[in-house]
Parts: C-alpha cells; sequence; structure tokens
C-alpha cells in the first residue's frame, strides 16, 4: 500500500495486495483474457455517444441487469473463473455479490475518467470488490475540492469500496505514456434495485 493511499479514509477504502498468489493469478487473467466476450460498448459522454476507451463485459445472476451511462446490461453467464472468485470474495469480505462488471485496459491509451459508481441499482452505500488481474495501473483517488491520491494496483491485489466511498470520492484510471500491456480489473457488485433479491439469495445459499 503506497503511502498517500493510507491517507485515505480506512472507513471507505481498503487495499490487499496479493490475494491472489502469482501463477493463479497468472492463469485466471489467461483465461479471461481468452474466454470473455469483451465488447467495447458506446456510451453517452456530456450528450453525445462515444466508444469507452476500453473493453467490457458484464456477467451475474440472471436478474442483475445494470444501468450507467445510457447503457442497460443483461448479465451473461457466470464463467467458471468469475463464479470461484465471487465465492472467494464473499468468504474474505463477508459481502453478497451477485454481478461482475470485467474491464480489460489493453495498453496506456485505454482508460477510466474521473467517476462515482452511484447508480441507483447499487445501493446507498454500495460495497464494490475490485480485483486487479495482468499489468499494474496507477488508480487515484479525490474528495471534492482535495488534491487527488494515487496507489498502484497489484497484479492479484484487491481493492475494497464501501461506506460512503462513492458519495464523498471520484475514482479513475488515467492513461499512462509508457509501453504497458493489458490489465483486466473485475469489479464485483450486489445490484438490489430487485425487490429483495439480495435478501432471498443470502437465503439460499
Amino acid at each position: 500500500m503506497t503511502g498517500r493511499f493510507k491517507m485515505l479514509d480506512p472507513d471507505c477504502f481498503e487495499y490487499h495486495g496479493a490475494v491472489i498468489h502469482q501463477p493463479e493469478a497468472d492463469l485466471f487473467f489467461a483465461r479471461l483474457w481468452k474466454e470473455l466476450a469483451w465488447q467495447q460498448q458506446e456510451i453517452m459522454l456530456f450528450g453525445r455517444r462515444v466508444r469507452q476507451p476500453r473493453l467490457t463485459a458484464w456477467h451475474g445472476d440472471p436478474e442483475a441487469n445494470y444501468s450507467y451511462s445510457g447503457l442497460r446490461l443483461t448479465p451473461a453467464a457466470w464463467h467458471p473463473v468469475l463464479q470461484e472468485l465471487r465465492s472467494r470474495l464473499e468468504a474474505l469480505t463477508g459481502h453478497t455479490f451477485n454481478s461482475v462488471l470485467a474491464n480489460a485496459y489493453r495498453h496506456g491509451n485505454d482508460s477510466m475518467g474521473w467517476h462515482r459508481d452511484d447508480e441507483k441499482e447499487l445501493g446507498c452505500q454500495p460495497v464494490i470488490a475490485s480485483i486487479s488481474l495482468g499489468e499494474e495501473r496507477r488508480f487515484l483517488v479525490r474528495e471534492k475540492g482535495q488534491k487527488s491520491r494515487a496507489i498502484v494496483l497489484e497484479h492479484g491485489s484487491l481493492l475494497l469500496m464501501k461506506g460512503e466511498s462513492q458519495q464523498r470520492y471520484q475514482h479513475s484510471l488515467p492513461k499512462t505514456r509508457r509501453p504497458i500491456g493489458v490489465r483486466i480489473n473485475l469489479t464485483y457488485r450486489m445490484i438490489q434495485d430487485q425487490t429483495d433479491y439480495g435478501r432471498r439469495r443470502r437465503i439460499a445459499g
């Protein structure tokens, strides 16, 4: 964990390096890069449609529909690696997840702009568990009126965003000019817009 990242509110962020050890992380990365049906979606940005500067794939339970930036996503079935990681994350964090947004950053020009994950489907204080696989990239966090702070997201690491993280902070993954390979980011979420869906899944499990 970087020194600057330690200055963030621990009630909002937790960072755990190497929760997946390298040989297994290498295997998971290779399978997901090869086997997921990656797409480059168009989104609404400042009133116009633009292509996202990354590839994405949305997977989850059948009811876990999700909307952001003009997109309406219907989940594909769970890939075995995504399912395995969901089980591990639920055991590790004590939280329940019914979906995952996978992002693939192919090179240094692929990026994610400043944003909050505050869509209504996620509830008022969502818990988002973010797994990083592949190349290391800088992740920036900023609170309104404050300077941004950075952490290098390592291969096999977990970043947990919780509490008021999506109300108080924005985050981004900036471009880089240095030569860099592919990074896959898996952001596990709990979609809550279906009536008592989360409660029913926890009881069933």
